[in-house]
């Protein structure tokens, strides 16, 4: 296969309802529940998007410090208003990690 658009790129974008570029990093998570999760920053954004099938896919925009663990609820992890699992933290903060280079003000 010779083409340089990804395929999965365009089949996410139609998953989560939304415009993914084919130059976006793009990451993709299914839980332990079967709830799916997409992944996608755009070079020279400031956040990421997020979208979670158990959301209803809502956009939510994120970055470096977004995941917190000093919910209202002790132990609870959360990441721009949405309550997620140890799993998907740390499949989020990977994606962040890998595509941090693509935000402003990192090198």
């Amino acid at each position: 296969m010779n083409d340089d658009t990804p395929a999965i790129k365009p089949l996410l974008a139609r998953l989560c309802g939304d415009a993914i570029s084919s130059r976006d990093y793009v990451g993709y998570f299914v839980n332990e529940h079967g709830e799916e999760l997409v992944f996608a920053q755009r070079l020279g954004d400031k956040t990421a998007q997020l979208w979670h099938s158990d959301a209803n896919w809502k956009l939510f925009r994120v970055s470096d410090h977004s995941i917190r663990l000093d919910g209202a609820i002790d132990g609870v992890i959360t990441v721009a208003d949405l309550i997620i699992n140890r799993s998907e933290a740390t499949w989020l903060s990977s994606c962040l990690a890998a595509s941090r280079h693509l935000r402003p003000g990192h090198t």
